[in-house]
């Protein structure tokens, strides 16, 4: 059972996601919506939600959104659009479900939560307790919550992003938080330094 590191957030719980071989419903909701209504107590298990890019992110079809972000008007072009799409970070084709749920100590694959700046700040700290290896933040301010901070921490590594137009449009997280997605290989390294590493007024 983690301590300290749900300790980080203000505010809801740290939602915990786990995929599963178990068969789930289709949803209505983006994912992002539902991550912000299980940090609120609510729990899900889907096997594909209602974002065009979330469902490319998620595995859960091979549809690029290129023509959907050239079409919004968020790049120049559609070289650039493309691009864009080339870089985020993406799960393969999967057969079962997502599982979202507050977290309670169950087994997850990623941990997301919602930091203030200070806050992530030390998380920041306490990975690097052990290794002084520094976070390296990628993001293109899209497809924040699915890719920057469920995908690519599959990877093992976290994922740290400020946030995308869809996330904070649909969801309401707050102007000065920003998404924080940890994998469970380094969950327990991070729990560890978070209770050894000095107070920032310490």
């Amino acid at each position: 059972m983690l301590r300290y590191i749900p300790g980080l957030m203000d505010k809801g719980s740290p939602v915990s996601v786990l995929f599963s071989r178990e068969i789930g419903s289709d949803s209505p909701l983006l994912y992002c919506e539902m991550i912000q209504k299980a940090r609120y107590g609510e729990s899900f298990q889907v096997r594909a939600q209602d974002c065009k890019v979330g469902a490319y992110v998620l595995g859960e079809n091979g549809t690029s959104p290129e023509d959907y972000y050239f079409d919004s008007g968020r790049y120049k072009d559609r070289h650039a659009a493309k691009r864009a799409v080339s870089s985020l970070h993406r799960l393969e084709k999967r057969t079962g479900s997502m599982k979202m749920t507050p977290y309670t100590g169950r087994d997850f694959n990623i941990l997301i939560l919602f930091l203030k700046p200070d806050s992530a700040m030390r998380f920041i700290q306490a990975y690097t307790w052990a290794r002084g290896d520094p976070v390296e933040i990628k993001t293109g301010g899209i497809a924040s919550v699915c890719s920057d901070c469920t995908a690519y921490p599959m990877q093992g590594k976290p994922g740290i992003s400020l946030g995308c137009k869809g996330s904070r449009k649909h969801t309401g997280y707050a102007d000065e938080e920003v998404v924080v997605g940890i994998p469970f290989v380094i969950a327990g390294e991070i729990e560890e330094a978070l209770g050894k590493i000095p107070g920032t007024f310490e």
